[in-house]
Parts: C-alpha cells; sequence; structure tokens
C-alpha cells in the first residue's frame, strides 16, 4: 500500500495510475536567466567577443611592427588564398602532426593505458596514471627543456646515451634530422596522459553485469575488450578526437621551445606560422587574418563536435515520472 503525505492510506485506485512524465521547473516568478548569466556573459564578452572582432578589424588592416593602421582592404585575405607561397608546405606539417599525434598517442596508446590502467588493482592504476599525468600539469618549459636534454646531439644525452651505449650506432641529432617525430612524441606524451584518465574513468562505469554476463558467455580477454569495453568507449573516444585534434592545431609552445618551428620551418605548424609571422616578421595585419582563417576552422569543427556529441540532448529540460 502507498502512503500520503499526511499518513493517511491512498486509495487502492492509485496503484492502477500510470505514470506521466512531466516537466518541472523550479524557477522564481519573475527571474530571467540572463541575470544569472550577466557574469560569465561580461566575462566572455571581456577575454573572447572583444579580442575576436579587435582581430577581425586589425585582419584586414595594413598594420605592422610600427601597430599603426594607414589603410583598410583585402590585400591580406588575397595573401592567404593564393599568395602565400609558404603556406601550403605549413598546412601539409600541420596535417601531419595532428594525425600522428591523435591517432598514435592521444588515441591508441591512449586507449591501450586506459585498458591496462583498469585491468591491474586500482590503487596501481591510480599511481600509474598520476605518474604519467604529471608533464601535463607541470611548466611547459620545464617539460621542454627535459626533452632538449634527452635529444640533444652530443653522446651524453639520454637517448644518445642509449644509442651509442647499447646499440652501438652513430648519435643521433633528433632536433635537426628528425625534428618531426620529435614534437610528435613529445607533444603525444602529453595528449595521451588527457585520454588515459577520461578513457579509464569510462571503463570503470561499465556496469558489472556487462562483465559478468561476457565471463558467463565465455568470453576471453580478446573478446571481453572488443565487445563490451570498445562499445563503451565510442562517446568518449569521439570527443577526445575532436577536442584534442582542436587542441593540437590551436597550440604550440612545446614546438616553439623545443625547435623553435625549426629547421626553417620544417616543424612550423599553422599556429607557430600565425606567432612567426605576426610577432617576429611584424606582420600584424596577415598574423590576424592568418588568425581569423583558424578561428573559421575552430568554429566548423566545434559545430560538427555538437553535431556527432548530439549535445542539444544535453540540455533538454529535466523530466520526472509522477503518478497522476
Amino acid at each position: 500500500m502507498i502512503e500520503g503525505a499526511a499518513g493517511e492510506r491512498a486509495s487502492p485506485a492509485l496503484t492502477s495510475e500510470v505514470a506521466m512524465p512531466v516537466t518541472l521547473s523550479n524557477r522564481p516568478a519573475g527571474v530571467h536567466p540572463a541575470r544569472w548569466l550577466a557574469p560569465a556573459i561580461s566575462v566572455l564578452a571581456v577575454f573572447f567577443v572583444a579580442p575576436m572582432l579587435l582581430n577581425l578589424v586589425i585582419a584586414f588592416s595594413d598594420m605592422g611592427s610600427n601597430l599603426q593602421i594607414s589603410a583598410f582592404g583585402t590585400d591580406n585575405l588575397m595573401r592567404l588564398l593564393v599568395a602565400d607561397k609558404r603556406l601550403p608546405a605549413i598546412l601539409l606539417t600541420t596535417l601531419v602532426y595532428v594525425v600522428s599525434t591523435l591517432l598514435l598517442f592521444n588515441l591508441g596508446l591512449g586507449i591501450v593505458l586506459a585498458i591496462a590502467t583498469t585491468a591491474v588493482p586500482p590503487a596501481l592504476g591510480a599511481l600509474f596514471r598520476g605518474i604519467w599525468f604529471l608533464p601535463r600539469i607541470s611548466p611547459s618549459v620545464l617539460y621542454a627543456l627535459l626533452w632538449i636534454w634527452a635529444a640533444d646531439p652530443s653522446p651524453h644525452s639520454l637517448i644518445n646515451q642509449v644509442v651509442v651505449g647499447v646499440f652501438r650506432l652513430p648519435p643521433l641529432n633528433l632536433r635537426n634530422d628528425h625534428p618531426m617525430i620529435l614534437i610528435v612524441v613529445a607533444n603525444g606524451l602529453v595528449g595521451t596522459s588527457f585520454a588515459m584518465v577520461i578513457l579509464a574513468s569510462t571503463i570503470r562505469a561499465i556496469p558489472a553485469h556487462l562483465w559478468h554476463a561476457a565471463r558467463v558467455d565465455g568470453a576471453g580477454e580478446w573478446s571481453v575488450i572488443r565487445h563490451v569495453v570498445l562499445p563503451a568507449l565510442k562517446s568518449p573516444v569521439c570527443f577526445i578526437a575532436l577536442y584534442q585534434a582542436l587542441s593540437l592545431m590551436v597550440t604550440y609552445e612545446y614546438i616553439l621551445l623545443i625547435t623553435g618551428g625549426g629547421p626553417v620551418y620544417d616543424t612550423t605548424t599553422y599556429a607557430l606560422y600565425i606567432y612567426r609571422r605576426a610577432f617576429e616578421s611584424g606582420a600584424y595585419g596577415y598574423g590576424a587574418m592568418l588568425a581569423l582563417g583558424l578561428m573559421v576552422f575552430g568554429g566548423l569543427l566545434t559545430l560538427l563536435q555538437w553535431r556527432m556529441m548530439n549535445m542539444r540532448a544535453q540540455f533538454t529540460p529535466p523530466r520526472i515520472e509522477v503518478m497522476r
């Protein structure tokens, strides 16, 4: 029997009623959501919208190293679309860098480590993930200095001690001969920690009955990974792929610190190219136009993520089942 709010016995007829979905609203009368969003909107306006508008103005100007504007036009746009002969090579470098880092480390190694650290005792897995996460929360300069020391061309560097002492090979000069491999590995190890933590949390959240059902059906380790673990990772992997791809395209601090974008422009990605055009060459107008192109592409990638992750469903009003 169902007890009423006042302790009285409910009518038996109530037990035969069906549950109806009802949308509840706790919003006080006369309170508009904009009042609560005003602080966040103000921060976005000052630190996001205003810089975008300022960048848009500079992009169509002739601002140079003197920071003065004497004319507006579409010269920077034409230079971006047809006149910059170095840009195709920069885009190819960016594509190789993003795809290699994303597939080999952020997704590939991230999935492997997530599965491995959830297969061991929880304390040991948490310790391993915490240690691997340290480079991500450490200063970029410190992390880059460690890689510069490890990849130094002298026989006394960390890598060359192994190459010369163990394999009896000549010393390697990774920063000059194989700079792309160096920045992919250096940045990829940092990105792996992000994917590993998210995917490990997803694996640990898989309902226990799915594991038990697979074991009862006689599934081995690989079958469990294929039919239980990997399907559960589909949505997080999509999020990580899109988020990390956008992050790799807009960040360049490790590349700048480790190789400086060189030799010449060999490891200069699109984001670093913006920095070099604006702050090294003093072409602020053209640098702003390059940044505008990156913002447009980033916006399109964000819309793709919105659609793929079905983010609209995350903002539907809450519903509760009540008896009527």
